[in-house]
């Protein structure tokens, strides 16, 4: 077993704190398996906020996920800090920001996580045992997660995980009305959670049509969300007959097993996406405003410490290729909240990436991959 300078015996107990999105829950797996692989009899749990801990349903490098409310009451709090105060030998925080940072220090006995420069922020620097800087604008979610490792003297395994069971498998073949394992589909995310990352309704439907007109039988995916149920299935409305509406009808560890058995997968920036270049499958990752730098989909087998794309243009690292929209004014990607500057916002990037540049990628996929070898539950991508 490793140990470390920061603790004199290898942690029995280990927290890893991810209050955040679901993506950046996902993309805090390469770090709990590099802590597992370290220490394999160590226990590890993971505290993130409610609603996101399906992305970690079926993950074998956790005992227990604990949950709290983003917007938690005083008695929730004061129960949470009962159940994990001074329990972990360590204690990891992804996030520099208040919260975290004490739910780290009050976990665990030694406490490490990411911290901001300034006297603003002294005092979560002095709450941690040791702290690596926090980059949200050069280096990669993985990647920064990935420091914390380089603290702790361990090893780095640049796996995001996407596990599921055979449980999940038989679901999965329950919800198609076709046999997964003879059949091409292609897996099409439409809905990203704001808007200011959404491609159109007009160039998803002629996506749609040419895959159909391949001979590919069509998937969609989706959250039980009641804005995003309603969205895809008006868009869905337009697609070709036998498309497959799941949406809301998957949970997590299904959405990776559907996707790992398809020829494709289409889907903006958003968790769906990462959990799909975690599986293996040929991904098409759609991007506007946002960072490829810091937020590009992880491609799977990639092992470098650097991004996998750089700030400006489209690029194919391993089985993703990230599509980066254009525009007359070149200000892509702006690291904003769209052209208007609020969540709701469009993205002239994005409205104007012609389905024919998705189109052509695709052709592409299809040109390189056997997809006859491409099933539900292949070796590839199950843990």
């Amino acid at each position: 077993m490793a140990s470390t300078g920061l603790l004199a015996t290898p942690p029995q107990t280990v927290l890893v704190v991810v209050t955040r999105r679901i993506g950046d829950v996902l993309l805090a797996t390469p770090l709990i398996r590099s802590v597992k692989r370290a220490w394999p009899e160590a226990a590890l749990d993971c505290l993130v906020f409610a609603g996101t801990e399906g992305v970690l349903a079926r993950n074998p490098d956790l005992r227990e996920v604990l949950t709290v409310p983003e917007r938690a009451s005083l008695e929730t709090q004061r129960t949470l800090v009962r159940r994990i105060r001074r329990r972990y030998d360590l204690a990891l925080t992804t996030l520099p920001g208040d919260r975290p940072t004490l739910y780290a220090w009050l976990a665990g006995r030694t406490r490490v996580g990411p911290a901001l420069p300034g006297i603003k922020h002294a005092w979560k620097r002095w709450l941690l045992s040791c702290w690596a800087p926090f980059d949200d604008r050069a280096t990669h979610v993985v990647a920064q997660n990935l420091a914390l490792a380089a603290l702790l003297g361990i090893r780095p395994c640049a796996e995001v995980a996407a596990s599921w069971s055979a449980e999940d498998e038989r679901a999965v073949a329950a919800a198609l009305p076709f046999d997964a394992r003879a059949t091409r589909y292609a897996v099409l995310h439409l809905y990203p959670k704001f808007r200011y990352k959404q491609w159109t309704s007009d160039d998803w439907t002629a996506l749609a049509q040419w895959l159909a007109g391949e001979g590919a039988r069509l998937v969609l995916t989706g959250s039980a969300a009641p804005d995003e149920v309603e969205y895809v299935a008006r868009i869905a409305r337009e697609f070709p007959d036998g498309t497959v509406n799941l949406t809301g009808r998957l949970a997590f560890p299904q959405v990776a097993c559907l996707i790992a058995g398809a020829a494709v997968f289409v889907g903006p920036d958003t968790a769906t996406t990462h959990l799909a270049a975690a599986t293996g499958t040929p991904t098409i990752a759609l991007f506007g405003p946002s960072s490829p730098v810091r937020w590009g989909p992880w491609p799977r087998g990639y092992e470098e410490t650097a991004s996998p794309f750089a700030l400006r243009g489209s690029r194919t690292v391993n089985n993703v290729t990230l599509l980066q929209g254009t525009n007359a004014r070149g200000c892509v990607p702006c690291l904003l909240e769209g052209c208007d500057r609020h969540l709701e916002s469009r993205s002239d990037c994005l409205d104007e990436m012609p389905a024919e540049r998705v189109i052509e990628t695709v052709r592409r996929v299809f040109a390189r991959v056997d997809v006859s070898e491409r099933a539900i539950g292949t070796p590839l991508a199950r843990e």
